[in-house]
């Protein structure tokens, strides 16, 4: 065993006295030793359950005859750290979890992991730190809050920001916002639709790194303790075959996990996350992949912010085991992987049906055609400028409008909900990329004063930051090169005419080659931001998004 290192022989009695001050018995020591990694704490909802999933893992790793020690991983709520400096926290986190969780892992010579996270950057984090560790590994999530419901209706986190914008808008009284922020998050757990740790939840079950239901299962439902129990139980059975991340994390693997994405019509940020986690694993994944993936993939579910489903109709229509089971119908995945159950892809979703066609689109009635994500370029994104095609209204699949320029996100917000917007703009919100923000924010604020403001069906929004799983609307993020390195993004003038066409991958501006080389020549860089603090160490090692936001160190 790999904790034999620590465990076992004359040369680590010093260690075994250390194991009698934690109050672990020689029997427990004689057992593998399995790292609880568990990201509880009282900040984040997603989180506040976590401690009980955590005890149920540690009685089924007993149960099955292992010795469960748990240590901790941060994590940051995307919601409340929106629209102020704590947002150029929350990206950041992802490599903060990924070391962390490294250094106790092999500094403590554990002999398998069962990871407990739940929210936006936790969930990527520590499937980073399973590829890099490559001991075996299971994911538990916390599970998906609960749906609000308002005059009949449910809700969600995304609603509550797009009722801000209302108020702004005149068109919603604030008694009414005071109802929203009641009734909106009535549970623990990750925010209710697909937005980005659902979305992330959902594709462990893709990639093969969590049981069935791990990531739709109700954070409330007493599944959930139970699924944690098996999780507990079954990582006994991976240490004992020696089935480690890289076995389970293959190139086919994340295509599988990339096809399903563009099925639920996932988060942008995974965008981000899987080039992150596969560079981990040794694998490249180039994004410009994503768009031949889409082509291909019908998009089959319109979970909130997209439509009016939530994770719970997801959960009860057959989850992600029975949407796998409608894109195996074209071949559309791999389905003989290896995976933590101990059994193929195809073992594991046999048999699970789809048992409602309003929730999980027949593969013969999707939604639409193509996946539910986008691969833009032209000469404003030469590299990759990203957006949830599925959560676009039709009238915006194709716009071209004067571009209304900001330099952050704060000033953008003030001329939306200053009624400075009119129909028919393009918002450009630039310098908040990984490097200029740093950290690249999420844009959900901006985004949701739009809808709110009523207009998401003529108003477009560009970035080189990223937004929220919430955002909805004809929002482009992720455009690479950013500001902050000289990308075209940092030439682009007020009134200049920005043309969006989703349906043909294209954003442009309609500026000359000649005018764009004058406006470069003048180009300066800004100063940064930030000038001390983990920030600046962290802008000056990161990569551009369309890489997945990587951090390297200089050459």
């Amino acid at each position: 065993m790999k904790s034999d290192s620590v465990k076992k022989g004359v040369s680590t009695a010093p260690h075994r006295s250390l194991f009698n001050a934690l109050g672990y018995t020689e029997e427990e020591r004689r057992r593998p030793m399995i790292g609880i990694v568990c990201s509880y704490n009282e900040i984040v909802p997603g989180h506040m359950n976590l401690d009980k999933i955590a005890e149920a893992v540690k009685m089924g790793v007993a149960m099955a005859g292992g010795m469960p020690v748990m240590f901790p991983a941060i994590a940051v709520c995307d919601g409340i750290a929106m629209g102020h400096i704590g947002m150029k926290y929350s990206l950041v986190t992802r490599d903060l979890i990924a070391d962390s969780t490294e250094c106790m892992a092999k500094a403590h010579g554990f002999d398998g992991l069962v990871m407990i996270p739940n929210c936006d950057k936790n969930v990527p984090g520590l499937l980073m730190a399973a590829a890099r560790v490559n001991v075996p590994t299971i994911f538990v999530s916390g599970g998906p809050m609960l749906a609000g419901h308002i005059d009949g209706r449910k809700r969600s986190l995304s609603s509550m920001f797009e009722a801000v914008g209302s108020v702004a808008a005149g068109t919603m009284t604030e008694e009414k916002l005071h109802e929203y922020e009641e009734k909106v998050c009535p549970t623990c757990g990750s925010c209710s639709g697909m937005y980005t740790a659902n979305s992330m939840n959902c594709l462990t079950e893709a990639i093969g790194m969590g049981l069935q239901g791990n990531g739709t299962i109700p954070a409330v439902y007493s599944a959930r303790i139970r699924l944690a129990k098996h999780a507990g139980m079954k990582i006994m059975e991976l240490v004992e075959k020696d089935i480690r991340p890289r076995d389970i994390m293959t190139k086919e693997a994340f295509m599988n996990a990339l096809t399903m994405d563009m099925a639920l019509g996932c988060s942008t940020n995974t965008m981000l996350h899987l080039p992150a986690i596969a560079r981990e694993a040794g694998i490249e994944i180039n994004m410009e992949i994503a768009n031949e993936v889409s082509d291909r993939t019908p998009n089959l579910c319109h979970l909130a912010p997209a439509g009016p489903t939530y994770m719970e109709d997801l959960n009860e229509a057959g989850g992600i085991y029975a949407v796998m089971n409608e894109l195996d119908k074209k071949g559309l995945l791999n389905l003989d992987l290896i995976t933590v159950s101990g059994k193929t892809m195809r073992e594991n979703i046999r048999g699970c049906v789809n048992t409602n066609p309003e929730v999980i689109r027949p593969i013969e009635n999707p939604y639409m055609a193509n996946g539910g994500i986008a691969v833009l370029k032209g000469n404003l994104a030469p590299d990759t400028g990203i957006v949830k095609r599925s959560a676009v209204l039709p009238e915006m699949m194709v716009h071209e409008g004067p571009a209304r320029v900001f330099d952050c996100e704060e000033d953008a917000i003030a001329a939306i909900t200053g009624g400075k917007i009119k129909e028919g703009d393009v918002v450009v919100i630039r310098y908040e990329g990984p490097k200029g923000g740093p950290g690249m924010r999420e844009m959900l604020n901006p985004t949701s004063a739009i809808a709110g403001m009523g207009l998401d069906s003529t108003v477009a929004l560009i970035t080189d930051g990223r937004f929220s799983g919430a955002s909805r609307g004809a929002s482009i993020g992720h455009v690479s090169p950013e500001a902050a390195v000289g990308g075209p993004i940092a030439l682009v003038e007020e009134g200049d005419i920005i043309s969006i066409d989703i349906p043909a991958n294209k954003l442009e501006m309609k500026v000359s080659d000649e005018e764009l080389a004058a406006r470069r020549a003048k180009w300066q860089p800004r100063e940064p931001r930030v000038t001390d603090g983990y920030l600046h160490r962290y802008a000056s090692l990161v990569t551009s998004g369309n890489r997945g936001a990587v951090l390297e160190l200089p050459r």
